[in-house]
């Protein structure tokens, strides 16, 4: 396959890697949002539509709608913790979208989703240190492909806040573990 200047080598193992990596960051903070909204099974609906692309599913229309719905589903959340699960599963879902561009800003599509869920625990805790758990298990989590496609793109963008920083944060870890191996 030809590549064009500025794109990046992406397989569609690499994005069931990456989904399934985001996916299993979010599943961890789905219950912030389940017990704030109990009836709602949008951010759910999200991470099982992540996962049924991450074990061989296709990317269709199901799974973007799924992650439009929960990002609809943070917009109804009651709490700030709750709105940020809700996203962390939207984010998930759409890592499965991560475009073959060599732009910063496609890195959110990879780390997005254990950026959002971060930050839900922080939030939750009103501890901004409550996310380091998090992210060094988001760090252990990475399987060497979610690392070797990372490493393909730049380093996450400056801005975003504070899940911005969060996101910068996961992209160092997982830089170092290439820069080790």
């Amino acid at each position: 396959m030809t590549q064009e200047a500025g794109e990046v080598a992406l397989s569609k193992q690499d994005l069931r890697e990456v989904t399934a990596f985001a996916a299993a960051c979010a599943e961890t903070v789905l219950r912030v949002f389940e017990a704030d909204r109990p009836g709602d099974s949008r951010p759910r609906d999200a991470l099982e539509a992540a996962w049924e692309f991450a074990r061989g599913g296709e990317r269709g229309k199901a799974l973007r709608d799924r992650a439009w719905a929960a990002l609809k589903a943070s917009k109804s959340a009651e709490t700030a913790a709750s709105c940020e699960a809700a996203r962390a599963a939207m984010a998930a879902a759409a890592a499965a979208y991560l475009h073959p561009l060599a732009k910063a800003t496609q890195v959110k599509h990879i780390l997005g989703a254990g950026a959002h869920a971060a930050r839900a625990l922080e939030l939750l805790a009103d501890d901004r240190t409550a996310s380091a758990g998090h992210l060094a298990q988001s760090v252990r989590r990475a399987t060497p492909a979610v690392v070797a496609v990372l490493t393909r793109f730049p380093a996450a963008p400056e801005g975003g806040g504070r899940v911005g920083e969060l996101t910068r944060a996961l992209d160092a870890g997982l830089r170092s573990l290439a820069s080790t191996g």
